[in-house]
């Protein structure tokens, strides 16, 4: 698997767990109707969630993660 396609797959998978995970926390605690919840949870989930990026450098193609909690960029091997 390219690292292109771990960096979508990682980006997509942090999305959907957050996704899912607030989706119900919205739906038990809020007075939100229909539209407005996965609305919210779609809203915390792309702030919350981890970003992944593959960049070129002179060894290769280097896969990093940047995350809200973190401090700075994480390279992830």
């Amino acid at each position: 698997m390219s690292k292109q396609t771990k960096a979508l797959v990682f980006n997509m998978l942090g999305f959907l767990i957050l996704f899912i995970t607030f989706r119900f926390i919205v739906a038990t605690y809020s007075s939100f109707t229909s539209w407005q919840i996965p609305v919210a949870a779609f809203l915390v989930a792309t702030i919350l969630a981890p970003k992944f990026q593959v960049v070129k450098t002179n060894d290769g193609e280097k896969l990093f993660m940047k995350w809200l909690f973190m401090k700075g960029v994480k390279e992830i091997k």
